[in-house]
């Protein structure tokens, strides 16, 4: 698929947001005054500011708000109605942290729920879709959350859960993409399970449907080539987990540690554009490209 910019930058950054929040959230002894304030604003400006980028992939922006009313069928009603909830949620926990010294650690595990519960959403509206194999995994919210988890342990100072976080985080992102890699092939669908005349033999298409390119050709017929992404999985795998395991492993300076953040989320965003970009959307097979 196409890989927009907007939806690089709503899931990486939406994601290390909440991930904060939710270790804000559960933690036993938090900070309160000044420091709290400075952590809940960087948090609450990752969660809120890639879900304000995620709109303008829309095509109707002003139209949003619709979606939350369908809910009941669609993932990304409910992960919307999620990030509502998390966010007021959080904002009352930490209010009442910052204004009054008030520690209310229900309301904080209660937020904390619903950071990962928005997680889970965010990438079940990938999970879900049966046209995209390579995303047609539970390796996906698995990943998503794992690297959700592993940001917020990283920003929020957690270095322990971090390295074993990141760790996590790299092994299944390793297993997704070795997994992905076959997943096309193995979904057993073709050119004849699409037309529904494969009973009769090879199918092969003589011509494309369209003399010029489509706008499903434009966002969903998008290939990388395998040196490309090879290279690039390089780059995302040692940004986003090796060299931040490495600097939390040297003795700690608040440098180390800014680059560590920094290097993990350029990194997250590297293997996101890869995530979109190697989606091998079924209706390429239309167009002789898969």
């Amino acid at each position: 698929m196409h890989p927009a910019p907007s939806v690089i930058v709503f899931t990486t950054l939406s994601g290390l947001g909440f991930g904060l929040l939710f270790w804000l959230g559960i933690d036993t002894s938090p900070a309160t005054g000044l420091i709290a304030f400075v952590f809940f604003v960087i948090a609450f400006a990752l969660a809120v500011g890639g879900l304000v980028a995620s709109t303008f992939h829309l095509g109707h922006p002003e139209r949003a708000m619709r979606a939350l009313t369908q809910w009941r069928t669609s993932w990304l009603s409910r992960e919307g109605v999620c990030a509502i909830a998390a966010l007021v949620v959080m904002g009352l926990y930490a209010a009442a942290l910052i204004f009054a010294g008030a520690h209310i650690a229900l309301l904080g595990w209660l937020g904390a729920l619903l950071c990962l519960a928005t997680v889970f959403t965010t990438s079940m509206i990938y999970t879900q879709l049966a046209t995209i194999p390579r995303w047609n995994t539970p390796l996906t919210p698995a990943l998503f959350l794992a690297l959700s988890l592993a940001g917020g342990a990283l920003l929020s100072g957690r270095i322990t859960m971090a390295l074993g976080l990141l760790c996590l985080a790299g092994v299944i992102q390793l297993g997704w993409w070795i997994r992905g890699d076959t997943a096309f092939a193995n979904s057993g669908t073709d050119l004849g399970t699409a037309t529904g005349l494969g009973d009769r033999g090879e199918v092969r298409s003589m011509a494309h449907p369209h003399t010029s390119p489509n706008y499903l050709m434009r966002e969903f017929v998008f290939v990388v080539g395998r040196k490309h992404a090879l290279k690039l999985r390089v780059i995302a795998l040692s940004l986003m987990i090796v060299l931040p395991v490495v600097l939390l492993l040297a003795p700690f300076h608040h440098v180390l540690a800014v680059i560590a953040v920094l290097s993990h989320l350029a990194g997250v965003a590297v293997s996101r554009w890869l995530f979109f970009a190697q989606a091998e959307h079924t209706v390429g097979l239309y167009y002789g490209m898969r």
